[in-house]
């Protein structure tokens, strides 16, 4: 079996519909994905309490970091005065889709950029615990009978010397 043309089933862009239109955001080079993903794993260090070693960005790129992930949608939201906060969650959406997937950035996106919107609440997941979804039940632990490696014996000290 062959390998398809890439090209015939790869989503290549997105589509964020912003006050009344729509912006199609562009796949990035593979400089710019490679960038973005090495950003999004140093945050996702530095938020776990780990040290980054590296700069990922130096202040140029800072700067141009929103016009790289939206691509040529970044003028054309600038020409049409979309506001900060939009511009932003719109960069925000692309990055998801970069770093992850389609389905991802989409709940991104219509979480408004909220994490806690797209987590079912305490009154969800008690209704689906008790329609049969998730279980409480905890899982049995491990029951091949092993524990690891046996301590090693220690031979008693002599302490005539």
């Amino acid at each position: 079996m062959a390998f398809d043309a890439l090209d015939d089933f790869l989503d290549e862009s997105i589509t964020l519909p912003i006050g009344g239109r729509t912006y199609v955001i562009p796949a990035p080079s593979a400089e710019v994905g490679l960038r973005v993903q090495a950003m999004v794993q140093a945050a996702a260090i530095a938020a776990d309490g780990g040290r980054v070693r590296d700069q990922v960005l130096d202040d140029s790129a800072e700067h141009d970091h929103y016009r790289d992930v939206l691509g040529t949608a970044y003028e054309q939201m600038l020409d049409d005065g979309v506001n900060w906060p939009a511009l932003k969650h719109a960069a925000l959406t692309a990055m998801v889709w970069i770093t992850q997937d389609r389905a991802t950035a989409e709940r991104f996106w219509a979480s408004g950029g909220d994490p806690k919107a797209g987590a079912p609440n305490r009154a969800a997941r008690r209704q689906q615990d008790r329609s049969g979804g998730a279980s409480t039940t905890r899982s049995a632990g491990s029951t091949s009978g092993t524990s690891g490696r046996p301590a090693r014996r220690r031979r008693p000290r002599d302490n005539r010397r």
